[in-house]
């Protein structure tokens, strides 16, 4: 089993950063791939990335490629989502994910565990 705590959300202008962090608990945390998915109102769930359990692959979403970085520590059981030059269309609900499995994969129902989201918002 993992839990997953998200934090760091909030609200911030165009142009600004912000760092998610997702705290993990369970002991096959470091067996797990993880990512980071987000729902905006109205619109459907998306992948932004995701990170292997050996941290040596990540795969981004096209619309955060070169803006956001995905990266995790697994003595500390944390995940982050680095998120820099903030577009207003980035606001969302922002989710943590794992699945028991090295893989990486962009589809949200195959990842089994999803914390509780935080909310991004960025203003024009």
């Amino acid at each position: 089993q993992v839990q997953l705590v998200e934090s760091g959300g909030g609200l911030v202008q165009a142009g600004g950063s912000l760092r998610l962090s997702c705290a993990a608990s369970g002991r096959t945390f470091s067996r797990s791939s993880m990512g980071w998915f987000r729902q905006a109102p109205g619109k459907e769930r998306e992948f932004v990335a995701a990170i292997s359990w050996s941290v040596d692959r990540t795969h981004y979403a096209d619309s955060v490629k070169g803006r956001f970085t995905i990266s995790r520590d697994n003595v500390n059981n944390t995940m982050y989502l680095q998120m820099n030059s903030l577009k207003p269309e980035d606001t969302a609900v922002y989710y943590c994910v794992a699945r028991l499995s090295t893989g990486i994969v962009v589809t949200p129902q195959l990842y089994g565990y999803w914390g509780q989201g935080t909310q991004v918002t960025v203003s024009s």
